[in-house]
């Protein structure tokens, strides 16, 4: 089976949000799909895209497989890393269909038959109020989740707390995980995921101010660049005397690139994302290297179909699996560009895709209908964060 040919496809989800994949061809006649989704890096990507397809075309699978290997050092950095990722899963999509098994069944036995997965609302939710995130996690817990997360804290950075519009707007976050705590009752988790917006001693403040709602987690409460490694710490050790654990690296890339993580025991719960840190192979080994360390794995999930069930495979054959992300959808566009049927949530369970591969298709038709539309700029990450 050699490649033959590699479409670079971007779909335009929402004012927020376009979503890449890639998809790989073969002589065979079959094909097999990847997801690179980078928020306004697009055009970037398939730029890359065009750098790499000669190297592919032509390739056996396994000639082409240690083309994919992803580096935390690369000068092209997420975005040729979030390429080579999606490459990667592309090719392990198209060992499963021709072995006619879904991509799990590659990796060894199967752990889970169903995947305790969390509700992401926070994209979907439109109306920003506390009000509005009060509504959109009873909504979730209507659908059968029994984890919600929110990301409360628009317009908060800390390099501007001296501006007291900037502090209400923080005030304003805490407002709003107590509605949703609130709206949800004390038997659905609440996790908070805090996009690096603070610096170790606003951090301690909310640890602090949240600790008596009892978070399931907090997730990238600080900058986790190198030069603030003994803060993390320091907040780390902090948090865990008041029983509140922390999560992170979702945007870390390969195996080596958690290691850190793990060494220091600056996190409870790494994140790694299918996009992003090399594809199946690599969350498998990052998994197996976070068991051995004690520390939780839990992938990052919040874009498309095709990295939901990607991450579906991964967490049924993970070591030390926590639970699993999973964006609500943002549009109905979500649904309908995918061929096939989607997994079933059951008692806050997804439950593990058993057909060929990845075990859906992308519809070429409805993605057509949503091209890819460049993001305004008040709908794009501050680019400060992480």
């Amino acid at each position: 089976m050699k490649i033959t040919g590699i479409d670079w496809i971007v779909t335009n989800i929402s004012p927020k949000s376009n979503w890449s994949f890639v998809r790989v061809h073969t002589d065979d006649g079959l094909a097999g799909i990847g997801e690179a989704s980078l928020q306004s890096w697009e055009t970037v990507q398939s730029a890359f895209v065009e750098k790499v397809r000669p190297d592919f075309l032509g390739c056996t699978l396994d000639e082409a497989q240690p083309l994919t290997r992803v580096h935390p050092h690369s000068m092209g950095g997420l975005v040729a890393n979030s390429v080579l990722s999606a490459l990667e899963q592309a090719l392990t999509d198209l060992r499963a269909r021709a072995a006619g098994v879904p991509i799990h069944a590659l990796f060894g036995a199967r752990r889970l038959d169903r995947v305790p997965a969390y509700a992401n609302i926070n994209r979907s939710t439109l109306d920003r109020t506390p009000a509005g995130f009060a509504q959109s996690a009873r909504s979730a817990v209507a659908q059968g989740y029994r984890a919600i997360k929110i990301a409360p804290f628009d317009g908060v950075f800390w390099e501007d707390l001296g501006d007291p519009q900037v502090r209400q707007n923080l005030d304003r976050g805490l407002e709003r995980i107590f509605a949703t705590r609130d709206a949800v009752g004390a038997d659905v988790n609440v996790l908070i995921d805090c996009h690096w917006r603070f610096d170790e001693a606003t951090a301690r403040d909310v640890i602090v101010a949240l600790a008596p709602m009892r978070p399931y987690w907090l997730e990238c409460m600080t900058t986790e660049n190198p030069e603030y490694q003994a803060a993390n710490l320091r907040l780390h050790a902090f948090a865990r005397e008041r029983g509140i654990r922390l999560a992170g690296a979702e945007r870390q890339v390969a195996a080596g690139g958690f290691r850190r993580y793990a060494a220091a025991k600056m996190l409870d719960v790494v994140m790694p994302d299918v996009k992003y840190t090399g594809g199946y192979g690599e969350m498998l080994r990052i998994a197996a290297d976070m068991q051995r360390a004690g520390v939780a794995f839990s992938p990052h999930n919040p874009s498309g179909p095709v990295c939901h069930l990607a991450s579906l495979h991964v967490s049924a054959v993970a070591d030390g699996f926590l639970i699993l992300e999973h964006q609500l959808p943002e549009s109905e566009v979500y649904y309908r560009m995918v061929k096939g049927a989607h997994p079933r949530l059951v008692d806050g369970c997804y439950e593990v895709p058993q057909g060929p591969g990845l075990g859906m298709d992308l519809d070429d038709e409805v993605l057509r209908e949503h091209p890819f539309r460049p993001l305004k700029g008040e709908n794009v990450r501050d680019p400060r964060l992480g």
